[in-house]
């Protein structure tokens, strides 16, 4: 199984948040400049986290972008299935739909092996994925070297 973009962005995004000092809040700007995406799809992956109730974005001085406890500390997995949806991984229903779909026996093996997937994510949370060596990494991101 191979993960959307927008969800690679989102955990990226998520992770450095997550190693960042209370009270650094950082713009999407510099979040997007700091995991090397786009803006424009790190806003609208940042929209879509603040949805889920994992980022929270304020406007003005003072503002930015914080990891809520929620996100800190919620099931990875869960989060998963919010952000790539829980679809199946074939398409047994595209145009033209499959002519197996029937008596297939591989969607629902498929669709058993995705939520083993997601299961075994659901015991880590986005601060067990910045513990180290990854958490000092993630903090030397986008840092701006010194004269």
């Amino acid at each position: 199984m191979r993960l959307t973009k927008s969800t690679d962005i989102a955990l990226r995004i998520a992770m450095r948040l997550a190693v960042l000092d209370e009270g650094d809040n950082p713009t999407t700007r510099e979040v997007a400049a700091s995991v090397d995406v786009p803006y424009t799809h790190a806003a609208k992956v940042v929209s879509r986290l603040q949805h889920l109730g994992v980022v929270e974005a304020r406007r003005g001085r003072g503002g930015g972008l914080a990891l809520t406890f929620a996100g800190r500390t919620g099931s990875l997995g869960l989060l998963l299935r919010e952000l790539e949806g829980v679809g199946d991984v074939v398409g047994c229903e595209d145009d033209p739909p499959c002519p197996l779909r029937a008596a297939c026996r591989l969607r629902g093996a498929l669709r058993t092996a995705q939520e083993a997937f997601f299961a075994a994510l659901d015991r880590l949370s986005i601060d067990d994925l910045v513990a180290a060596p990854t958490g000092p990494v993630l903090l030397g991101l986008g840092a701006r070297p010194t004269d």
